[in-house]
């Protein structure tokens, strides 16, 4: 006999969630997109009206500048936030993976082992010596890092590859400005480098090819060293290119690097009951787009790729680039940044010293 209980209703599947529809993730980040297009299109204006402006620094000031606007301020921190913080990070790791089209191994072999380990002594000492000095400064932990990644490696660009791997969710907003400080900071100190190193050649008596070198071993953009290193010639200007490429190769392993260390500690916390990050996410071991750097780098060294493309890779990453700095530029907010603007100067003063000191050190060893 069997026993036959209560008629239940059938079972029915749970509903998922639904996603919030793709048109209307476009739809709130088209106003800052647009408004990214209008500042980059401007940043192209200053550097055809004034070619010693790179865009990639016309376009932070202009960002900033927007951002205080009496108009466009109060847009650029309502409406078009959503398009102009995707600027900031999804167009900046875009341009990271083709900044990889500017270097070969064979770049690397031809400088020799000795330049190579007089880049990594200055990439070294540069970024543990500036978080070092931000700490004491009473700086974050994330702005010295921040910070110092700019000035070790590659300005803009450094920053916003470790930007992509802390991980903020809820502190976004904090996150921007740091970042957007930092870059703002690290650009200005690099602009500054075009007037005074060339002053400084002589006094240091540096011949042209050792002053390219300085140059690329100290000056934190790729088109600030060619700025700078084309004031003592083509030599200069040969090796000054060349050094930097071999610091904007340790993006990679570095950017790698910060993100194995958030993982472990990350994962210490959520062993202590914590979460990954503010979404209960860990960072990855080696970011897509890091990965993508490192194959535009294998696919340069193959030689497969004509003039024309690279050339057109190269002004598509400009552009890019440009557009998201532009978005950074917005995130600068003075108001906000008088607490910590003083120590933050001092310790961009201080990690320019840094750098130029032990670059001129290993250009000397080295020559």
């Amino acid at each position: 006999m069997v026993l036959i209980g209560p008629e239940r209703p059938a079972l029915r599947p749970t509903p998922r969630k639904r996603r919030a529809p793709r048109t209307q993730a476009v739809g709130r980040n088209m106003p800052g997109l647009a408004l990214a297009v209008v500042g980059l299109t401007a940043a192209a204006a200053v550097h055809a009206v004034w070619p010693g402006v790179p865009m990639l620094t016309a376009a932070v000031v202009l960002g900033v500048v927007a951002a205080h606007l009496p108009r466009v301020g109060p847009f650029v921190r309502g409406a078009g936030r959503p398009g102009l913080s995707t600027a900031g990070k999804r167009l900046m790791r875009a341009g990271i993976v083709l900044l990889g089209l500017k270097l070969s191994l064979g770049d690397v072999v031809a400088l020799g082992w000795e330049s190579v380990v007089m880049v990594l002594g200055v990439v070294v000492a540069t970024f543990f010596g500036t978080q070092w000095l931000g700490r004491r400064l009473g700086l974050s932990r994330d702005q010295s890092l921040l910070v110092a990644t700019g000035y070790s490696i590659c300005g803009a660009s450094a920053i916003g590859a470790v930007a992509g791997v802390l991980g903020k969710g809820e502190d976004d907003e904090r996150h921007e400005a740091e970042v957007a400080s930092s870059v703002a900071l690290v650009t200005l100190c690099g602009t500054l480098a075009i007037v005074v190193l060339p002053l400084l050649k002589g006094p240091l008596g540096l011949d042209a090819v050792e002053f390219g070198r300085w140059v690329g071993a100290s000056v934190h953009d790729v088109g600030q060293v060619v700025a700078t290193a084309q004031t003592a010639g083509p030599d200069a200007l040969t090796e000054g290119v060349l050094v930097k490429l071999i610091r904007v190769a340790m993006l990679a392993p570095l950017v790698a690097g910060v993100a194995l260390a958030l993982h472990h500690r990350r994962g210490q916390g959520d062993a202590q009951g914590g979460e990954g990050d503010a979404r209960g996410r860990r960072p990855a071991l080696v970011p897509l787009f890091v990965a993508g750097f490192l194959a535009m780098v294998a696919l340069r060294t193959t030689g497969l790729l004509g003039p024309g493309v690279l050339e057109a890779a190269d002004t598509a990453q400009e552009l890019l680039l440009t557009a998201a700095l532009f978005g950074l530029g917005t995130a600068v907010h003075f108001p906000s940044l008088t607490r910590s603007g003083a120590r933050l100067a001092a310790l961009g003063l201080a990690s320019w010293a840094l750098v130029g000191s032990v670059a001129y050190a290993g250009v000397l060893l080295t020559t």
